[in-house]
């Protein structure tokens, strides 16, 4: 854009308006309010034509930057392109039109889309049985939790200790501190992997389970899974999967046949359903056997031909969440396997890894790998030989803004110092790819011939630099008009 566009406060002029009613032509009858408090008026409320109004964020909106517009690379968000076909299904009028308290018997066609979908995601991961519900990844990996510490509790005792790795998403530390367990860290080897000796010495019988991401959070894959599950489950804890990195796995790897005992999956990363924004999302979770009694209500159960909503369960965990979750995301996911099958599953994750690999060949030496491990569907740099100029990672994000790219995940995990973590999914093609390895390796070059242009990017934003502490210590929010 070539101005700077004005708050919506600053067009607002005394008088204007972006419609006008007639006069009012009946009589008026304001007893009938009067004892309902109205506000007449909003202070400061801006006084904005209607062409302005559309105007202003029409203009906005032409400055978003979405995985539509380019490429997304986040590490750890799967920001995949998705596929338009999945919203024209899940915008069909009879799935839009249901209504949540309609009775079963007028949304049986639903009720067979999320056992379906089910059933599918049960295959896809090797579990025995899923739930839907969870509104998002935390969601699923807090009902998970919920579902272990109610199984322990059926056992005698919920325990007092959750195991997490230091290579694990940020979420889980969260999760089972709310389900009331205290968290120790297991610490990560040279190659980036659980320690195997750590995770040893620290599984005792008061240990509930161990939250382990695979692939972790720098895209390697614990290789060592099944000798992690005997660990954990000789002595009567279980293994609970962060699914988020699944991209990877689809068609390769099955958790459920390899000692994992819940997982949560997100359909808006993996399975290609938008996110951003704060959602919708939806965050499913798998469980083996033992664990099926205490699935959330209510269960999906096919009876002969018909499909009821199952809510007597007395070991139950309850309601996670109202109705029946975010049912859209699920036509869409279902949308998606269904168009692809299980060949295309599996290209998904060949692809994903095919394209993060070759980024990561293409920007080795240039740019700093703490671990030489093989990585999956993504990878992790450092900004280590750029700071010796000065250039830290907040540097090298702000210059990509200025090549046209959304810049990677940056400072996380936390176990590299100065990281920026590159995630292409399967949906970018070479030339994509090529246009991003090449930014990189201009921003390195610049970091030592010129890098003041880089300390001082972006230069062709929309907005320059921004000074980010100040903004979240000091957050205005409310609009005063200046003389």
């Amino acid at each position: 854009m070539s101005r700077r566009e004005p708050l919506i406060f600053e067009l607002s002029g005394e008088g204007k308006r972006a419609f006008f009613l007639p006069p009012l032509d009946v009589p008026e009858k304001k007893e009938i309010l009067e004892d309902i408090k109205l506000r007449e008026d909003i202070p400061g409320f801006p006084e904005v034509t209607e062409p302005e109004i559309v105007r202003h964020f029409t203009r906005l909106s032409q400055t978003n930057f979405c995985v539509d517009t380019s490429f997304y690379p986040l590490g750890s968000c799967t920001m995949k392109y998705s596929p338009k076909i999945n919203e024209k299904i899940a915008s069909l009028t009879p799935f839009l039109n249901s209504h949540p308290l309609a009775s079963e018997d007028l949304i049986q066609g639903n009720l067979e889309i999320i056992k379906l979908l089910e059933d599918y995601l049960c295959r896809i991961t090797g579990m025995d049985f899923f739930t839907l519900w969870p509104a998002a990844g935390a969601h699923g990996e807090l009902t998970g939790m919920m579902i272990i510490r109610a199984a322990l509790t059926r056992r005698g005792r919920p325990r007092k200790i959750v195991l997490i790795p230091d290579s694990a998403h940020g979420t889980n530390p969260s999760s089972a501190h709310i389900c009331g367990y205290r968290v120790q860290e297991i610490k990560s080897n040279e190659a980036g992997t659980v320690d195997l000796e750590d995770l040893n010495r620290m599984m005792t019988e008061e240990v509930a389970a161990l939250m382990l991401t695979n692939p972790n959070t720098l895209g390697i894959f614990e290789k060592d899974i099944k000798r992690i599950a005997e660990i954990v489950h000789s002595k009567g804890g279980f293994v609970y999967m962060d699914g988020a990195n699944m991209n990877a796995l689809l068609g390769k790897f099955r958790p459920g046949d390899h000692g994992v005992d819940v997982i949560h999956l997100n359909l808006h990363k993996t399975f290609s359903t938008p996110h951003g924004g704060g959602g919708p999302g939806s965050g499913p979770v798998g469980v083996k056997k033992e664990l099926e009694p205490f699935l959330p209500i209510p269960v999906v159960k096919r009876e002969g031909s018909k499909f009821v909503l199952e809510t007597n369960r007395p070991l139950s965990i309850g309601r996670i969440r109202s109705f029946y979750g975010n049912f859209l995301v699920l036509v869409k996911a279902l949308a998606y396997i269904l168009s692809l099958g299980a060949e295309g599953l599996k290209e998904v994750a060949e692809i994903a890894v095919l394209n993060s690999n070759y980024i990561r060949k293409n920007l080795e030496g240039i740019y700093y790998l703490k671990y030489s491990t093989p990585t999956l569907h993504e990878c992790v740099f450092s900004d280590k030989w750029q700071r010796e100029r000065g250039i830290q990672n907040i540097d090298i994000a702000k210059r990509l803004i200025d090549y046209g790219l959304h810049p990677p995940t940056m400072s996380f995990p936390l176990i590299v110092s100065g990281a920026l973590m590159i995630e292409p999914t399967e949906t970018e093609s070479k030339a994509e790819l090529d246009a991003f390895i090449e930014a990189m390796k201009k921003i390195a070059q610049e970091a030592v011939e010129n890098p003041e242009v880089v300390k001082t990017a972006p230069h062709n934003a929309y907005v320059r630099r921004l000074d980010e502490v100040a903004a979240a210590r000091n957050p205005i929010l409310r609009w005063e008009k200046k003389d």
